[in-house]
């Protein structure tokens, strides 16, 4: 997606734009590859404002398009890292901005924003497709080094969802594990009637600052327990941890984290537990990048052969121990799911 002014050519006798009258400098845009372009200036001046560029900085945009906020965004930082996967949109870019004083501080790596690997930058500034929300999300806070910043439009949906609080409806898996590696906030709402082809819901645009630093969690070990959590999140605890299936995977990890402390010889520190854990397969992008919090599937629901048993009570006593049993995870706060994690860890009980 790009930001700016829409020049609407007129089609030509025998031109294909008539059939798709979306287009600038003859260049159709389509629909079903994310690519709306948004039609006011003032809000490119909008954005450019509250991203708090600095004339030292390098800027890292996604999905340029034809370079209408990219100009912007050249005259007011030091340089600009453009990815556009769409190859018409790169010879565009580099038609535009050929031969002009902006040429040398521009780059454009044509490519998947998600699959390639991104350079140093400072801040991101990117009006996305919106279809790569969630994964582009967790890539950049899985960038490293941190940059200061990132202001992007997503969808408004999913911008509520980022900056959703407990007891929020909207408050999910994917709010919790955001804004444990990031503040948000949210900017300005946008209407679909700013874009050009309009796209069916409206937008908003969201500032991400990476925490610095991070939490001291096993991210892995987090997500593990926020999604046994908000596979029903108004459910209570209590309930969720009683279900079959959790106890069963928790048993299986515990047991797995057993037998390689006695195949260490002895018991291990905390520090050697967490790189055990660790080397289970601890990545951010391993996070949830899921939007739905599957509020509508059940878990498996049977006592069976883990009624009474010893692994279940220890479970359970995690729970009383911290009074979580009767709470629900759609109320819970960061702190709230930081301390029944160390509470479960300390019992030797891990998620991931």
């Amino acid at each position: 997606m790009a930001g700016g002014k829409i020049m609407k050519e007129k089609p030509r006798r025998g031109s294909s734009t008539s059939a798709n009258p979306h287009f600038q400098g003859g260049i159709p845009f389509h629909k079903s590859k994310g690519q709306h372009i948004l039609k006011n200036p003032l809000l490119i001046d909008t954005i450019i404002q509250k991203s708090g560029i600095k004339s030292t900085d390098v800027i890292l945009e996604i999905g340029p398009g034809t370079g209408n906020l990219t100009k912007k965004l050249l005259e007011v930082g030091k340089s600009v890292i453009a990815v556009e996967l769409d190859s018409r949109m790169v010879l565009e870019l580099q038609r535009r901005f050929q031969g002009t004083l902006l040429s040398n501080r521009l780059k454009v790596i044509q490519g998947d924003v998600l699959k390639c690997d991104l350079p140093y930058f400072d801040i991101c500034v990117a009006n996305i497709p919106y279809q790569i929300s969630s994964p582009l999300t967790f890539k950049l806070l899985s960038h490293r080094p941190l940059f200061r910043c990132a202001v992007i439009m997503f969808q408004r949906e999913f911008a509520m969802r980022l900056v959703a609080q407990p007891g929020d409806t909207l408050y999910c898996r994917l709010s919790v594990n955001t804004q444990l590696l990031a503040r948000i906030s949210h900017l300005l709402k946008v209407g679909r009637n700013n874009f050009r082809p309009p796209p069916k819901v409206d937008s908003s645009v969201v500032r991400i600052e990476p925490r610095k630093p991070l939490p001291n969690v096993n991210f892995k070990d987090w997500d593990g327990l926020v999604r046994i959590c908000f596979n029903r999140k108004n459910k209570t605890l209590g309930s969720t941890f009683r279900q079959k299936t959790v106890l069963s995977f928790l048993e299986k990890n515990y047991k797995t984290l057993q037998a390689l402390k006695l195949s260490q010889e002895g018991s291990l520190e905390d520090t050697e537990m967490a790189m055990v854990v660790s080397a289970l397969g601890v990545t951010l992008e391993d996070m949830s990048m899921e939007v739905d919090d599957g509020d509508d599937e059940d878990i498996e629901m049977d006592n069976g052969d883990t009624k009474g048993s010893d692994f279940k009570k220890k479970v359970l006593g995690v729970l009383k121990e911290g009074d979580f049993e009767d709470k629900r995870s759609s109320k819970l706060t960061q702190a709230d799911f930081m301390h029944l994690l160390s509470l479960f860890n300390k019992s030797g009980i891990h998620f991931s």
